[in-house]
């Protein structure tokens, strides 16, 4: 497995991101996404993203194997003038059939890295994944709370989403 901090998307890359994201909708999360994920609608976010790492508003982590794409993670920096030492953790998908082998700690911990590199302190992530609260409670990550009915899940019906914070 290799992680890797992205610069700019290639059309191999956008292609997995696409994979990844679409397979997590179908897998039930909650990540802005209704079913079904179109390639066209996954490509057009994955290509927003890129322009947003160009602008240096983000940062987008991958997780490789065997030359595929198969988990990611970004670092929004992008914040109001009043938080600059803080930034949001987003978008933290593995692929179904690549999940249970360390991906998404590797993954965490290299935003978290990032987040240093780009003299951040405090990080934010929200989830609607009991999977996932398990993933940031083991990686130290503090649970805030929940706000129901928060969110639709990509099947139709409110979920809650629970927001953590970690201090860097």
């Amino acid at each position: 497995m290799k992680i890797r901090r992205i610069g700019q998307l290639g059309a191999r890359e956008i292609e997995d991101l696409c994979d990844v994201l679409a397979d997590c909708v179908e897998g039930g999360a909650s990540v802005s996404f209704m079913e079904p994920v179109t390639r066209e609608k996954a490509m057009r976010f994955w290509r927003g993203v890129d322009e947003s790492v160009a602008r240096g508003e983000r940062v987008l982590i991958v997780a490789e194997e065997g030359g595929r794409v198969l988990g990611t993670v970004q670092v929004v920096l992008a914040q109001p003038e009043n938080q600059p030492h803080r930034a949001d953790i987003s978008k933290m998908l593995v692929h179904r059939a690549a999940r249970r082998r360390g991906l998404g700690e590797a993954l965490m911990g290299a935003a978290e890295a990032a987040a240093r590199e780009c003299g951040k302190s405090v990080l934010v992530l929200d989830t609607a994944s009991a999977d996932a609260e398990r993933l940031y409670g083991r990686c130290g990550w503090q649970r805030v709370g929940a706000i129901p009915n928060y969110a639709l899940l990509p099947q139709g019906g409110y979920c809650a989403t629970v927001y953590f914070y970690k201090e860097l």
